[in-house]
């Protein structure tokens, strides 16, 4: 079939379809739209995608990959985090048979951390510092109160040779202790956390919520994980028992110097158990001064070498027993001020019968624990101790004769004594807030 004169391309129409090009003087159809081109607005071409387009599609894979190894490693991280903590379930278990002498807990959300530092030798390099022989003592013992509205937090330290009734408590080896009026550190050797925590409790009245250890290794690793702590020293060390050699002057303690300084006894200050538990005070002071002012808990980088010291070297409860209890709990306390972080000893003095040995100081230590039981205010008041004995003298033998963490003097220490005594008619509200030596966060130590 040929194309009519009038039609020579046929792009009206096939020559007898039925429509107005047929009919005579009709108008001629429009034209056929050309084929939509879909290449020319993706970036594409007919042999397949351009080159911006294959580009596009690249970076997505590549940022689908970024994002799914980024999962993946802070998954393993928090995994390993995670998996480091170690549980205590046989304290747990013991502590629930005795349930029904317990303290309460305290209202409002306060809450209360037992902080043991084991003095176990066994360990990479433990053994430097005494023989292993299979038992633990709680060389440290710090009572921390966590206020209710997160705004403070109190560090009271329990002395090891502290004059306590210990009840009986189920041994290591399974059998049941007798009660008895000894040593507290003698506690932990004796049946572990569980009988330390009914110690503490019988003897302060306050429920301890959750409870962590520490030992040798710890300590260092988490000292290291911040890059050490600044101390300052009047005068050299030189002490053979706490493997501590140091120089006069401002310096950074790092790991084993760190728990040198802290456990050195005879070499700095008077050689009493007190002014040893004021400089541990201090170091934890200008460890916690340090998290908070490096920026610490904000920034991951530094965060995690230090919850990977911490987590590696933790015994807890089980609610602690992960990163989440355990971050949860620390993300409470990181809002509180270092003015409010507070650290004092428990009221003691010697022993009136053995003069290496330690007695509470009453009715100071009963206000102290009354303040703390009843999630109310205590304040300190810092104290300055000679970091080593005067030139030409020694430490004395013995124990020093001050007595720590009493009541600091002033104005209102006599109403204060008076209210903590109580009235006839039963104990009285504080007339104003008990004051006691201590330290804060924001000192540190050089101040």
């Amino acid at each position: 079939m040929s194309d009519s004169p009038e039609n020579p391309s046929g792009r009206w129409g096939p020559r007898g379809a039925q429509g107005p090009a047929d009919e005579p003087g009709a108008r001629p159809a429009p034209l056929a739209a050309p084929p939509l081109d879909l290449t020319a607005e993706s970036g594409a071409t007919a042999d397949g995608p351009r080159p911006r387009r294959r580009w596009v599609r690249r970076s997505a894979l590549g940022l689908s990959a970024l994002v799914l190894a980024a999962a993946g490693t802070g998954w393993l991280l928090y995994a390993k985090l995670d998996g480091n903590i170690r549980t205590d379930p046989d304290t747990r278990n013991e502590l629930e048979k005795y349930e029904a002498e317990r303290p309460k807990s305290e209202p409002g959300g306060a809450e209360n951390v037992l902080l043991i530092g084991s003095d176990r030798r066994s360990g990479e390099n433990n053994g430097r510092y005494g023989e292993d022989n299979g038992t633990q003592r709680s060389d440290t013992a710090i009572l921390l109160h966590a206020a209710a509205d997160r705004r403070s937090a109190t560090a009271v330290s329990i002395p090891r040779d502290l004059m306590v009734r210990i009840p009986g408590c189920k041994r290591s080896d399974g059998k049941q202790s007798e009660p008895q009026f000894i040593q507290f550190n003698w506690a932990f050797e004796f049946a572990g956390a569980a009988c330390t925590i009914r110690t503490v409790e019988k003897m302060t009245g306050i429920r301890v919520d959750h409870h962590m250890i520490v030992d040798f290794t710890g300590f260092k690793k988490m000292v290291d994980a911040v890059d050490g702590v600044d101390v300052c020293l009047e005068r050299s060390v030189n002490d053979d028992e706490a493997h501590l050699r140091l120089p006069a002057g401002w310096q950074t303690l790092r790991g084993e110097e760190a728990l040198g300084y802290v456990r050195a006894r005879k070499t700095l200050g008077d050689g009493s158990d007190t002014q040893r538990m004021e400089r541990q005070q201090q170091f934890l002071a200008a460890l916690v001064n340090k998290v908070h002012s490096n920026g610490v808990l904000l920034h991951p980088g530094r965060l995690y070498p230090l919850l990977d010291a911490a987590t590696s070297s933790l015994t807890t409860d089980e609610d602690l027993a992960s990163l989440r209890g355990l971050y949860e709990w620390v993300r409470g306390m990181r809002s509180i001020p270092t003015a409010k972080v507070q650290f004092l000893t428990v009221p003691r003095q010697e022993y009136r019968y053995d003069p290496d040995r330690d007695e509470l100081v009453q009715p100071d230590a009963e206000q102290l624990f009354r303040q703390l039981g009843t999630d109310r205010p205590v304040t300190v008041r810092p104290t300055t101790a000679p970091s080593s004995p005067a030139p030409g003298t020694s430490a004395a033998p013995g124990r020093a004769r001050e007595t720590a963490g009493t009541p600091a003097p002033g104005p209102a220490s006599g109403s204060r004594r008076n209210s903590a005594e109580g009235a006839s008619n039963g104990p009285a509200a504080p007339s104003a807030t008990p004051t006691f030596r201590g330290t804060t966060a924001e000192r540190g130590i050089c101040r």
